[in-house]
């Protein structure tokens, strides 16, 4: 690692301090965010176990919910074992290579669950506005394809952003970043050079994946009202939207979280570093958290096989 005009030349390691301004206090906020990791892990674990053992449950809805907890699960993985790291045993350092893929993991997955959303919102959508074809539309294979097609998205757009911070940023003025995790603005913003191209990338990618399926699941689910609302029976209207209550709360709860945290970060200049940190945290670990809760506590099916799952080994 070589000096020049006080800036860092290709640092081969990076330091992430945690969350700043409250480092006194990180081994504590370690406690609830590993419990929450533990009931994550179980909970999305479970569900994948019953959702595999239960040929009922091979249908669309429940398939997309598996793929959103294997995503669940890879998220979380990726951040906790390194900040618990940080805020238990004081290893804050971290190969530079190994935090660009880091944050080309967090920001994939992220990208990934996003699109699960759109395709979850897209099945609501058809089953219930067109519902004689749904079957013949989402079939096993249109299931693998999206499941490839999300991924691909993800991965590919996000690809670019470490290209261009490897290829573009050779300066930098610290090897300090003042986050828990290696986050694409947090990185970017060490630089000593002109860091607009990657700003101005960063914003793209955001608003294509996040922006475009929030639009189209927001346009879904305006059409899912308006075909619930004209049905006849009071019961059919409540059976209609009881099947979409669950995808409701996990949409506003990853979405509105995810705004906030990326809006507070770009623009809240006045806001407290330790706020846009935790803020960014309870991003990543909060929705993989609730996931597995809102489905099983809303879906009669995964509750009934819950229950079935825990009263079979309380009679054993």
């Amino acid at each position: 690692m070589s000096k020049l005009n006080g800036t860092i030349f290709m640092p081969p390691v990076l330091t992430l301090i945690g969350i700043p301004g409250l480092e006194s206090v990180q081994f504590w906020i370690g406690i609830p965010f590993c419990a929450m990791y533990i009931i994550a892990l179980f909970g999305n674990s479970l569900l994948l176990v019953i959702i595999k053992s239960e040929r009922s449950l091979h249908e669309p809805m429940y398939l997309f919910l598996a793929m959103l907890g294997v995503t669940d699960i890879a998220l979380s993985t990726c951040i906790l074992p390194k900040m618990l790291g940080i805020f238990w045993f004081h290893l804050p350092d971290i190969y530079f290579d190994a935090c660009l893929f880091q944050m080309w993991l967090i920001h994939t997955f992220q990208s990934i669950e996003s699109g699960i959303l759109l395709a979850m919102a897209l099945d609501r959508y058809v089953a219930i506005c067109d519902p004689l074809r749904h079957a013949s539309i989402f079939t096993h294979k249109l299931l693998t394809q999206i499941g490839v097609g999300v991924t691909l998205r993800a991965a590919l757009l996000v690809a670019p952003c470490l290209i261009l911070i490897k290829c573009r940023l050779k300066h930098f003025r610290t090897t300090v970043v003042s986050h828990s995790y290696c986050e694409h603005m947090a990185i970017v913003k060490l630089a000593a050079e002109d860091i607009r191209v990657n700003k101005i990338y960063g914003l793209f990618v955001a608003f294509t994946i996040l922006g475009f399926d929030i639009i189209f699941i927001t346009l879904s689910y305006i059409r899912i009202f308006i075909t619930v609302f004209n049905l006849p029976q009071r019961e059919a209207r409540l059976k209609a939207f009881n099947t979409c209550i669950a995808h409701i709360c996990v949409f506003l709860e990853f979405y509105l979280l995810g705004f906030f945290s990326f809006f507070t970060h770009r623009f809240g200049f006045h806001i407290p570093p330790y706020i846009h940190i935790l803020l960014s945290n309870l991003y990543l670990l909060v929705p993989p958290l609730l996931n597995p809760i809102v489905y099983g506590v809303k879906t009669k099916q995964i509750r009934d096989r819950v229950s079935k799952v825990f009263h079979s080994k309380d009679s054993s």
